[in-house]
């Protein structure tokens, strides 16, 4: 049987959809951070069958809520010495700032460095969240 150790400081990231855990792991940027980074992907759930998880040590400054964009199931567990501090859902954020990229290749947020791409949420249901561009209007669409 695998056996990750707990973390003694950071953050864990639950009930991931099973396969999602590397899109979490790319959104989030763990790939340029210093920091201990576990990805363990298809465990066994009670709940879900099956989920990922992701352990980072000693880092909690992230924008949780965007990982909506990915699952809106996922729990955030914020460690401190040992013993869980807080846990929360990540929230579907009404707006984006800089975080993701405009589809509409002509969109000026695609070739002017000094503006953020800046989107609002326009349309929310069980199966889909659409964005809306602030400067070109395009609908971006995620899938739940």
């Amino acid at each position: 049987m695998l056996e990750v150790k707990g973390i003694l400081n950071g953050v864990v990231l639950d009930h991931i959809k099973a396969g999602k855990g590397l899109e979490v792991f790319h959104m989030l940027g763990l790939d340029k951070i210093d920091e201990a980074v576990v990805l363990l992907m298809n465990v066994d759930s009670k709940d879900l069958g099956k989920k990922d998880i992701i352990k980072i040590e000693n880092r909690v400054d992230f924008d949780f809520n965007i990982l909506s964009l990915i699952d809106t199931h996922i729990t955030v567990n914020i460690i401190k010495d040992d013993k869980r501090v807080q846990k929360f859902k990540v929230e579907v954020p009404e707006n984006i700032i800089g975080q993701i990229n405009c589809k509409n290749p002509r969109c000026i947020t695609n070739f002017d460095d000094y503006i953020k791409p800046t989107f609002h949420k326009y349309a929310e249901n069980e199966k889909v969240l659409e964005y809306v561009c602030e400067f070109c209007e395009e609908i971006t669409k995620f899938k739940k």
